[in-house]
């Protein structure tokens, strides 16, 4: 006899827990080149989204397809509707189409991950970065199909935007720990240092905050009849720019300690990136400003917003070592086998 519930024979591993898995391990080994184009192709993916509703708030398709999760009520693809432009339409519904693009990087994200943990089956804090990628894009596609329902309010614009930044921020530690170890992280910098990069963190996400604040007052909302932030522009502008100046002094003072420190060659090189990338988007927004928000420069400012975030992530994973990665080849035959019955 058998216990209640459980199947005989082989039927057991068509259950959940043992058929993914033995599925996955049918799959090659990812070679470190696969592991790091799939790293790579998450941070651009997760960075894309931002980008890509930029395009739709600009050209005021963002109520092109009016309702969520159909384009028009009873279609879920575009068809004439009255008051609505065709080319609005399908800018909208290529967007929400780019979102399935984006859940197969991340779906390609747990799967090599998996495929990882199998032979290595050390690798869990790898493999919980890569699930948060699918779990952070279908968040995403709720809090985007809510702004849709809301009519494009600006604060729900504000969100749907602000809840891609921890995507691309985690998409960088993906990209990391696929090139790390998992020993316990071992600082590069002193103590006061981390305390300032966590300020500088902080810093980087207020002036993304505050510049949401700019986005809901101008000229983009995404539709002509949207609510608009009723509030004076200039100010706004202001202490967006004012954070900014902010985050570089922090930056200056976290360099100082990086020279008392006599951080690695590559903790500076990521350093000298972050400058880059910041002072260059600093100047995007000035310019921005100063041609009164051409629609070109808006998609261009939240790519760099994108980037700010990078190198900022990769700042932050570059100043603490977890050893050399173990999981670049799959492990020796005997190792794998012990790993399949423990």
């Amino acid at each position: 006899m058998t216990r209640p519930g459980r199947k005989r024979g082989k039927t057991r591993e068509y259950d959940s827990p043992v058929f993914f898995p033995s599925l996955i391990a049918r799959l090659p080994y990812p070679s470190a080149t696969v592991q790091r184009a799939v790293g790579v192709a998450s941070v651009v993916a997760m960075g894309g989204i931002g980008v890509t509703g930029s395009v739709v708030r600009v050209t005021g398709s963002g109520l092109g397809c009016p309702t969520w999760p159909q384009c028009v009520p009873g279609s879920l693809v575009p068809v004439d509707h009255p008051g609505i432009h065709a080319v609005n339409q399908w800018i909208e519904f290529s967007n929400r189409m780019l979102t399935g693009a984006v859940i197969v990087v991340a779906a390609l994200a747990v799967i090599t991950a998996w495929r990882i943990l199998l032979d290595h089956p050390e690798r869990r804090r790898l493999v919980r970065l890569a699930w948060t990628m699918p779990g952070g894009v279908v968040l995403q596609a709720v809090i985007g199909g809510m702004t849709v329902l809301a009519k494009l309010e600006w604060w729900t614009v504000a969100i749907h935007f602000l809840a891609s930044t921890p995507l691309i921020w985690l998409a960088v530690l993906l990209l990391k720990a696929f090139n790390e170890g998992d020993e316990p992280a071992r600082p590069l910098v002193p103590s006061s240092g981390r305390k300032i990069l966590v300020v500088l963190t902080v810093l980087m996400w207020a002036v993304l905050i505050a510049g949401t604040t700019v986005t809901g007052a101008g000229p983009h909302g995404g539709d002509a009849n949207t609510h608009r932030l009723d509030a004076p522009i200039e100010n706004l502008a202001q202490a967006h720019g004012g954070l900014l100046v902010a985050y570089l002094i922090v930056l200056a003072v976290f360099g100082l300690q990086l020279l008392r420190a006599g951080a690695p060659k590559g903790v500076w090189q990521r350093y000298a990136w972050v400058w880059a990338v910041a002072l260059a988007q600093g100047v995007i927004g000035i310019v921005q400003y100063a041609l009164g928000v051409p629609e070109a420069m808006v998609s261009f400012h939240v790519l760099g917003s994108a980037l700010v975030i990078v190198v900022t992530a990769t700042l932050w994973t570059g100043t603490r070592d977890r050893g050399p990665a173990v999981s670049l080849v799959p492990a020796p035959p005997a190792e794998r086998e012990l790993a399949a019955t423990s």
